[in-house]
């Protein structure tokens, strides 16, 4: 039996792309592991998934003062000796990377083994832990036409990101009967990631009095966010939503949201015009910035920077979009990036079936 090993981990954006391999990969008769850090996010969503799990001891490689940067090294080691035994042990025909730093001594471990590696990079630039990686792997995989220039020729590929079966089979019947909204009027989703969004949820927040009066909205506020007692006609909000994505996201006619890249990715998937609103240079390396500004480019994308939104810029672009929903729409349906889970599965099948 043919073996694929799996790893990534940090945030959730690090893991669910290899979520997204899972049944192409079970449906080929593959065997799969996955190695990830102690308790990190990814140990609970891959252990759910059951798929059998290894974590290892991992450290962060900072560019600021911390006083973790005197022992993380050490447990990067520590973490390469513990991937070296376990990639030994399993003898992987390919090692599949998303990422993040627990990554960084599984990849260093298969390059010592010879194992095949393809890694893949969500961001329009690479992070300092897959630009680590990116010289010990034999395929780069990423999402933008602009990241191929900063990758190795020979290496890159434009896959697009893995996109999760389930959410392409959303029902917009069932995602209004789980909301109790209409099918008669238009539906805005907006989601901030699982922490929420401070700025975009006191905005969208103050212009639903107006926003309503065309619009029902869905409104995914992040862990800890929601208003209690606040109930308005046509609105819902709720921390988190996991099962009911897919109703939730097929059910919606436009969405507000972040840039990261697995979202804008599951978006231009399921051909949703949206309202992209990049986290700021300020807080963040600023690689929201630049996905939003390729998926605005490309036409699939209306972008509000984070210094010009407010309560104008806001409903403004809201109706904007969904004024022009058609265009957007096109603009999805001709893209080329629309399969990720096949690209990507069919190189892991080539180095597994052919070697390097």
């Amino acid at each position: 039996m043919k073996r694929v090993l799996l790893t990534g981990g940090g945030t959730a954006g690090h893991v669910t792309p290899n979520l997204a391999l899972l049944p192409a990969l079970k449906e080929k008769g593959y065997q799969v592991e996955y190695i990830g850090s102690y308790e990190g996010i990814e140990k609970q969503l891959i252990e759910k998934a059951g798929i059998p799990y290894h974590g290892i001891s991992t450290g962060k490689l900072r560019r600021y003062f911390s006083l973790k940067n005197l022992t993380d090294p050490f447990r990067v080691l520590k973490g390469y000796g513990e991937a070296k035994k376990l990639v030994k042990a399993y003898r992987p025909d390919v090692l599949f990377s998303k990422g993040g730093f627990v990554a960084v001594p599984v990849v260093f471990a298969a390059r010592k083994y010879h194992i095949p590696i393809v890694i893949h990079e969500s961001d329009m630039t690479p992070g300092l832990a897959n630009r680590l990686c990116i010289p010990k792997a034999d395929k780069v995989c990423c999402n933008f036409p602009e990241t191929m220039k900063h990758l190795p020729e020979e290496k890159a590929v434009l896959s697009g990101s893995p996109i999760r079966r389930e959410l392409l089979q959303g029902e917009r019947l069932a995602g209004l009967k789980f909301t109790g909204l209409s099918a008669n009027r238009p539906v805005l989703l907006m989601m901030g990631g699982s922490l929420g969004s401070a700025i975009i949820n006191e905005n969208l927040r103050k212009i639903l009095p107006d926003l309503l009066k065309d619009f029902q909205v869905i409104h995914l506020c992040g862990k800890g966010k929601t208003v209690p007692g606040l109930k308005l006609d046509g609105y819902v909000q709720y921390e988190y939503i996991s099962k009911e994505l897919k109703d939730l996201m097929a059910a919606a006619d436009i969405v507000l949201s972040r840039a990261g890249a697995n979202s804008i990715c599951e978006f231009l998937a399921l051909h949703k015009p949206n309202i992209l609103i990049p986290l700021s240079a300020a807080a963040s390396r600023g690689d929201q910035i630049l996905n939003a500004k390729s998926f605005e480019k490309q036409g699939y994308s209306y972008v509000i920077e984070e210094e010009r939104l407010n309560e104008e810029t806001l409903l403004s672009g809201i109706r904007k979009v969904y004024a022009e929903r058609r265009k957007y729409i096109s603009a999805m349906e001709n893209s080329k990036l629309n399969d990720g889970v096949q690209v990507v599965s069919g190189l892991l099948e080539g180095f597994c079936e052919n070697g390097r």
